[in-house]
């Protein structure tokens, strides 16, 4: 199988649509989307409708459930709340189910999904280092879980003994190993990237591939301009950050 597994595109449809064509091309088998479809851009219908379409293995970021009032957006910082605020005004009643009915963890044979960590889903933690990768790694009954959430591609590793850290362009599913995968973002890359991101899971090639999509960053700019968002969330689009 081949799994495109993809993140937070954050209502940004330019960098959605150019990973999609990418994706499209790739031979991929099935969706897996680790959360945050909406906020922060200015084409949430738009994306909900594409990310519907696709039927994938699916689940809910902070932001989705932010905007449908299933988690406390106060501890969100101002750009990000503005965003959650517009998102709100400016979706259907069938985006707003959509999104409600999104769980915070899936699981397949090959692989676990949550949006931040396995330990606690709802509280929607950033994975920052080796402790925090191992209190999921201490749950996971797969070998393999891809988290979104910080919009940093990086993989931890468990060799059994210690924890490491890696960003690999692609790197090999070892038997003697544990993987934590993070996808980094479609539509807010924070690595100094600006272009998308997503990775590819191969479990008959045993392999797990990053992947970068240069998308029409100007347009996405003004979009988010013209709507009245804060201009930081169009600024940060083109240094990644």
């Amino acid at each position: 199988m081949r799994y495109a597994v993809f993140s937070d595109v954050h209502s940004n449809l330019e960098a959605f649509e150019a990973v999609l064509n990418v994706i499209n091309k790739s031979h991929i088998d099935r969706y897996v989307f680790l959360g945050d479809i909406v906020g922060y851009g200015a084409d949430p219908c738009e994306c909900i409708n594409n990310l519907r379409k696709m039927s994938p293995l699916m689940i809910a970021g902070n932001h989705d459930w932010g905007v449908v009032g299933m988690t406390n957006i106060d501890y969100f910082n101002n750009y990000a709340r503005a965003g959650i605020v517009w998102t709100k005004d400016n979706i259907l009643e069938a985006d707003r189910l959509f999104l409600s009915g999104l769980k915070l963890v899936e699981e397949t044979g090959y692989f676990c999904i949550v949006h931040g960590t396995l330990s606690h889903p709802e509280e929607f933690d950033y994975m920052t280092d080796a402790n925090m990768a191992a209190k999921t790694f201490y749950l996971m009954e797969q070998r393999v879980c891809f988290v979104g959430h910080s919009h940093r591609p990086g993989i931890f590793i468990d060799d059994g003994e210690k924890v490491a850290y890696c960003v690999p362009e692609k790197i090999e599913i070892r038997q003697d190993r544990r993987y934590i995968v993070n996808d980094g973002s479609v539509g807010q890359p924070r690595d100094g990237d600006s272009r998308a991101c997503f990775c590819i899971y191969d479990t008959l090639s045993s392999t797990i591939e990053f992947k970068r999509v240069e998308y029409d960053i100007a347009r996405a700019k003004k979009k988010i301009l013209d709507a009245g968002l804060p201009r930081i969330l169009a600024d940060r689009l083109t240094v990644g950050r």
